[in-house]
């Protein structure tokens, strides 16, 4: 029986409460968010070059195909999850890039979610008017 080897290589990024599950394989270039092309699913500009920069940077831009799943929050922490996970593929990928990945930041998980919100108080810290009368 022969063993069929995997074309893919995964990586999972998150920010706030967004996970995203990216996928690379040796290609043409593609690069696909939830089955859209990256510049039809992420609309600002800031978005669209967060989840490109660590492929930039390793310089490997019309080389791979980049297959992301995304769910959870908003656009923004998304962008930021696809960016780590594609990060943490790329370097599993070919473990020479780790350094200058680790240099740019795209395999540092940014930890700050948001502040659970308190009893007696209309949000995390903000509290409700007072009223003297």
């Amino acid at each position: 029986m022969a063993t069929v080897t995997n074309p893919y290589t995964w990586g999972t990024g998150r920010r706030k409460t967004a996970v995203a599950r990216v996928r690379i394989k040796e290609g043409t270039g593609q690069y696909l968010v939830n089955g859209l092309p990256v510049d039809e699913y992420f609309h600002t500009e800031t978005e669209r070059s967060d989840a490109r920069a660590p492929i930039l940077v390793a310089d490997l831009a019309g080389r791979l195909d980049v297959f992301v799943n995304v769910v959870g929050s908003g656009k923004s922490a998304q962008s930021g999850a696809v960016m780590l996970g594609l990060g943490r593929a790329l370097a599993s990928y070919r473990a020479d890039l780790e350094p200058q990945l680790r240099e740019h930041g795209f395999l540092t998980r940014d930890a700050r979610m948001v502040e659970r919100k308190k009893y007696g108080h209309k949000k995390a810290r903000r509290s409700f008017q007072f009223s003297k009368r």
